[in-house]
């Protein structure tokens, strides 16, 4: 499966369009992780734990909307977007979208020669 945040990909062509695939997930943080979390907030630096907590919730929105796209039976979805919002204090959700694509090979008819 193709996941591209642009509009078209190299060498294939946009043949059907399917409509749009999303993925989410909400995430909380825990009581330990704040602690030590907070510490580093006082002394300053990358809040290294929390940088995990949503590289993993946006692995999973990912992959929840390929699996969406595959269900379709699509070759790609392109233009994908992440959003992220807080549902409560402590809880976040992401949520990755973007539009389910049939491609078929770009033809060398379709290539300009200069």
């Amino acid at each position: 499966m193709i996941v591209t945040t642009t509009e078209s990909i190299a060498g294939h062509q946009i043949e059907e369009t399917l409509g749009t695939v999303r993925g989410n997930t909400i995430r909380a943080r825990n009581v330990g992780r704040d602690i030590t979390q907070g510490l580093r907030n006082i002394v300053g630096g990358e809040l290294k734990s929390y940088t995990g907590l949503m590289a993993d919730a946006r692995d999973e929105a990912t992959d929840r909307m390929i699996a969406e796209a595959e269900e379709m039976d699509a070759d790609a979805v392109v233009a994908v977007r992440y959003i992220t919002a807080e549902v409560t204090q402590g809880a976040a959700e992401i949520l990755a979208y973007g539009t389910a694509v049939k491609l078929a090979p770009e033809s060398d008819s379709d290539v300009d020669v200069a």
